[in-house]
């Protein structure tokens, strides 16, 4: 797998020069970019992996995020300057309800005790909450005073997750991160767009997809990666922020933007069981406050993303 980050700035690499960063989910689609965001900037990565998934390497610490004692031995041992928190069920079909609240909330909360117990604390930690707190939301376009009004257990988790941190924010410099959809190299096909590449790639003759005019804001893991390494420079405590291209695609277009990247059309077959009846046709991210704080963002049109992931 072939990972690339965006451009660094000229000043990128003093950045993080001398400072230690701590990315849990490290071994995840979302941690291998944010690490080599990091890097190029100058810092000192450190990362955990779940136990089991990974053979040992320097940095990495093998840690069940619901193992108080020893969560609170390894932010002990990295003594991290900054923090970016991504380990946790991601997948909003995952079977195990149970579970996505055990290890979204209870684990988040053993990172957060931890790190304000360090004597030296953070200058921001990072939470990776989701856009699927906003479920089903009457408007079409999206910012960060929509009331949450999540619609399954992901985003119910994610939802308390934010909730919970902000107990914590007398004590750390938290930021909430609420990436709408996003993909790219080295994505499960569990998820929507890895699928579809997946079918192009296989040369399928047929693909089976829910209702093709729904339309959703897709962003490239690149500049989520970016966004987050941004977020973490200026530091704006206590504020949430939406990571988001700003613009939808309806499945037929993607299904479009594939057709001609792979020179051929792929048969669409709808398939009921993936249609459901309250889905809000269009859902598209703003993401003026996370402008406001980063700069311009380096978004990708959507079509250069999926040549990637096609090519790749």
């Amino acid at each position: 797998m072939s990972i690339s980050s965006t451009q660094p700035q000229p000043d990128m690499a003093l950045e993080g020069e001398g400072r230690r960063a701590l990315v849990t989910g490290l071994r995840g689609f979302t941690g291998e970019y944010v690490a080599r965001e990091l890097r190029d900037a100058g810092y000192r990565v450190f990362g955990t992996a779940t136990p089991g998934d990974v053979a040992p390497e320097p940095g990495v610490f093998a840690v069940d995020l619901c193992d108080r004692a020893a969560v609170a031995a390894m932010v002990e041992e990295v003594q991290p300057d900054v923090v970016v928190h991504l380990a946790g069920i991601a997948f909003v079909g995952h079977g195990d309800a149970e579970q996505i609240y055990r290890v979204n909330v209870a684990g988040t909360r053993n990172v957060l005790e931890a790190l304000a117990a360090l004597r030296k604390r953070p200058s921001a930690v990072l939470l990776a909450s989701s856009a699927n707190i906003y479920g089903n939301a009457s408007v079409p376009v999206i910012d960060e005073q929509v009331a949450p009004a999540p619609a399954n257990d992901y985003a119910v988790s994610k939802l308390a997750m934010e909730y919970m941190a902000r107990l914590w924010m007398d004590r750390l410099p938290i930021i909430i991160a609420r990436p709408f959809n996003y993909t790219g190299v080295g994505q499960s096909e569990n998820f929507l767009l890895p699928k579809i590449v997946s079918h192009f790639r296989r040369k399928a003759g047929t693909i089976e997809l829910g209702n093709l005019a729904i339309a959703r804001d897709f962003s490239d893991v690149r500049m989520v990666a970016w966004s987050y390494r941004r977020l973490l420079a200026a530091a704006p405590a206590g504020q949430a922020f939406n990571i988001c291209s700003g613009r939808s695609h309806s499945l037929a277009s993607v299904i479009d933007m594939m057709s001609d990247i792979a020179g051929y059309r792929i048969k669409v077959r709808v398939n009921p069981a993936f249609v459901r009846t309250n889905d809000v046709l269009t859902l598209t991210g703003d993401n003026a406050r996370l402008a406001g704080v980063v700069g311009a963002i380096p978004t990708r049109p959507l079509s250069e993303t999926l040549r990637w992931m096609y090519e790749d």
